[in-house]
């Protein structure tokens, strides 16, 4: 798959399971929870609590119970720790790409600011990116139509592409304004595998793309 980048053109991605796999993050978050609780025996429970959360059972209600401390508490936890996780094969010589042709590039992503911001420093992007749109410091949500006219008016382009993952909500607004829209195929680790329940229209990308190497930047 082909994209052409000049001046004029403006790519943006999501963040969750489109730059990095987001369980990923919570692997990380696990980890840094066990480590806390049982510095000495913490794999042990690392263990546990990832197979809990396969399970579909409340981690945090299970270490609230047996730990004797407020839920809360691991909820700020995980949302605040400094993750390891790390960006998909390719993305940075994409974002590389798109710059050296004058590209910009920007980031919508639904979440908290903190934690979002603490992913992205995390991932080493920052300097790569021109605008950066998350839910909590904007105050709506996707597929609202003003998360992304943000951008066009942030970053005035001629040509917008927007890349993700969520068919339930991450195209329905791209495709409206008119932006190429293109979906990253679950590599079987998405947090959201649900995608099989929105495959009418107005929930579709245009493309679809299997991996980071099939995109070509010219």
């Amino acid at each position: 798959m082909d994209i052409k980048v000049d001046s004029e053109t403006v790519v943006v991605f999501d963040l969750d399971d489109t730059l990095y796999n987001e369980l990923d993050f919570l692997k990380s978050a696990y980890k840094a929870i066990a480590k806390s609780l049982e510095p000495n025996m913490w794999e042990k429970l690392y263990s546990r609590m990832f197979s809990l959360y396969r399970s579909g059972i409340n981690v945090f209600e299970f270490l609230s119970h047996n730990y004797n401390r407020e839920i809360q508490e691991f909820v700020n936890m995980y949302r605040h720790h400094n993750p390891d996780i790390k960006l998909f094969d390719g993305v940075m010589e994409i974002f590389q790409a798109i710059k050296s042709k004058n590209g910009k590039i920007a980031v919508i992503t639904d979440g908290r600011s903190t934690t979002q911001r603490v992913k992205l420093n995390s991932l080493g992007i920052l300097e790569y990116i021109d605008s950066i749109i998350i839910s909590e410091e904007f105050g709506s949500e996707k597929p609202a139509l003003a998360n992304f006219k943000a951008i066009e008016h942030s970053l005035p382009g001629k040509v917008y592409y927007y890349i993700a993952d969520n068919l339930k909500k991450d195209f329905i607004a791209p495709n409206k304004l008119g932006w190429k829209s293109i979906a990253l195929i679950d590599n079987g680790m998405n947090i959201h595998n649900e995608s099989y329940l929105y495959m009418e229209e107005k929930f579709l990308p245009q493309m679809f793309l299997r991996e980071y190497k099939h995109l070509n930047i010219i």
